[in-house]
């Protein structure tokens, strides 16, 4: 569980869990209260599964100026093979 507080909003509270329910799929819930914004507090589930390969890290690309290269050179690719 993680639980996250002290928020912009002192009265907001985030509660996080992971729960593995089967060999290749974590169930990921999020619960979200605060009383001066909701009525109840909410919860959202996401299942996420297994991929095969590496894992890369998802971060920004500001400033990643061959990004654009990149996409330019295979978009051109993809062109070519049609």
């Amino acid at each position: 569980m993680i639980e996250t507080t002290n928020l912009e909003e002192p009265q907001r509270r985030v509660v996080e869990r992971l729960t593995r329910t089967s060999p290749d799929t974590i169930d990921y819930r999020v619960t979200v209260s605060d009383e001066d914004e909701w009525t109840g507090p909410w919860t959202a589930l996401m299942p996420m599964a297994a991929i095969e390969g590496p894992i890369f890290e998802y971060a920004c690309h500001e400033g990643n100026y061959a990004l654009g290269n990149m996409l330019a050179g295979k978009r051109a690719e993809e062109a070519e093979a049609r």
